[in-house]
């Protein structure tokens, strides 16, 4: 029988263990710590039951605009930590018994290759152990990334994986970091009761998303008594005492760039993530690695011949739902001999703030540089009547149109429940419907997805293209 070797029991590496079991291969899954990989042990799962407690704790203390005038909140950090560890660890006890009920032999252990399709595993309990297999797939992530700031490795800086494990809330959480990870912790903190302070050196938030839609997110963080220094970078760390503090530098010409010192009571790292490939010696599979450390991979995810690289070890969208994607196109191609092609997919994303930001496709800021006309539809949130009857009307919708086909080419909503209405226009997308269509849809009253309706009705925005505005 084919023999398979699975390096890391992430999204993708659990199931396509399972998979190859199933259909009678002789599997091992290599597992230095925790089966379910990052998304259940330290990134969706506990921290997205976190931001529910702090939901909670933000509606009670604003019901009153609704007309409904609750007592004093208190939050209680240790039960909330309590409640997300126990939900971690039922997900990731039964990613754990899946893939063994399938017939994998699990191995606990830290894996590094010594030939091609051969590696050397030390053992979590001691010794080593050798394996070699027909095909092998690597499936062992990122972790978060620490810059190499003076100071920063002595003052007690957390990752996102230390912070869910605080007991005690910050009295003042400095956040070095202006992406997606650092935001979803920004509001979550604020809303147990933290003040939050964040530091990032671009001149505004997420310059992958369209200004209006990062400004008015930003807008809707300070609302919420979060702080923002932008333009401005970490030159030094110190911890004075019980307290952090960061000596700072305009990065940019930004008016709020001004050397400046801050300091408070914990703080937090969230500047990226990197692979873990410098223990694994890749190299000797005839894989190559990238300037930034990622394996490189074709259009297939193969790395070199019988060898597979899926989910964040390979660079690119790092999402949950992509590792287990790039487990299907593996599974589909080793076992049914399709080739479903990575760059032919959509990749939706979802931020986790509220207003929350659904995404997929293009963008305005993308359409600007096409060869062709597109229509830019943009509707607020505060013309959306389920949006005003709940008092969520922060944030926006767009829609990008091809202006020939009508195609919708991308969406972004920034509002209440904004994955969930982005993934209904997703899936219009891969059905191939039109902007008229959607225009035209009788879809139920009053829902937020109603507002597809009203995006589509309104006056678009005509953009040429780069192509388009040469001529």
């Amino acid at each position: 029988m084919p023999e398979a070797l699975v390096i890391g029991a992430g999204q993708a590496g659990g199931p396509l263990a399972g998979a190859l079991a199933r259909a009678g291969w002789s599997v091992t899954l290599v597992e230095r710590e925790h089966a379910g990989g990052t998304c259940v042990n330290e990134g969706c799962t506990p921290t997205k039951t976190m931001i529910a407690s702090a939901h909670a704790a933000h509606v009670a203390r604003h019901s009153a605009r609704l007309g409904v005038h609750p007592g004093a909140v208190r939050v209680d950090l240790g039960q909330i930590v309590d409640r997300v560890q126990g939900i971690v660890d039922s997900f990731r006890e039964g990613s754990e018994a899946g893939v063994v009920r399938a017939g994998v032999k699990l191995v606990s252990g830290t894996a590094r290759f010594t030939g091609v399709r051969e590696v050397e595993v030390a053992l979590n309990g001691g010794g080593t152990e050798s394996f070699r297999a027909d095909s092998v797939f690597i499936n062992a992530g990122a972790r978060p990334r620490l810059p190499e700031i003076p100071g920063l490795a002595e003052v007690g800086a957390m990752t996102s994986r230390e912070i869910l494990h605080l007991r005690d809330l910050p009295s003042h959480l400095l956040i070095l970091g202006g992406g997606y990870i650092s935001l979803e912790f920004a509001q979550l903190f604020a809303r147990l009761g933290s003040r939050v302070t964040v530091i990032d050196p671009g001149p505004r938030l997420l310059a992958r998303e369209d200004e209006d839609v990062a400004a008015a997110l930003q807008q809707a963080l300070e609302g919420e008594g979060v702080h923002f220094v932008l333009g401005s970078q970490v030159a030094r760390a110190e911890r004075n005492g019980e307290e952090v503090t960061l000596q700072l530098t305009g990065a940019s010409r930004e008016p709020q760039a001004a050397e400046q010192t801050l300091s408070g009571s914990h703080l937090l790292v969230a500047v990226g993530r990197i692979p873990n490939t410098e223990a694994l010696n890749v190299q000797a599979t005839g894989a190559a690695l990238d300037r930034h450390g990622f394996i490189v991979v074709d259009d297939h995810l193969q790395a070199a011949e019988g060898v597979y690289a899926l989910g964040d070890i390979k660079g690119g969208p790092a999402f949950t739902h992509i590792s287990y994607d790039d487990y299907r196109i593996v599974r589909d191609a080793v076992l049914h001999g399709q080739q479903r092609r990575v760059s032919q997919r959509l990749v939706p994303y979802t931020l986790f703030t509220d207003p929350q930001l659904g995404r997929v496709g293009l963008d305005r800021q993308q359409a600007q540089k096409l060869d062709r006309p597109t229509r830019i539809y943009t509707l607020l949130m505060t013309s959306v009547a389920r949006a005003i009857e709940t008092g969520a009307t922060a944030g926006l919708m767009r829609a990008v149109v091809d202006d020939q086909t009508d195609q919708v080419l991308g969406v972004t909503v920034l509002g209440p429940e904004g994955g969930e209405i982005m993934s209904a226009l997703q899936l219009a997308m891969m059905g191939g419907l039109t902007a008229t269509t959607l225009r035209n849809a009788a879809l139920a009253h009053p829902t937020l997805s109603e507002s597809i309706n009203n995006l589509f009705m309104g006056v678009p925005e005509v953009v040429q293209g780069e192509a388009g505005a040469a001529d």
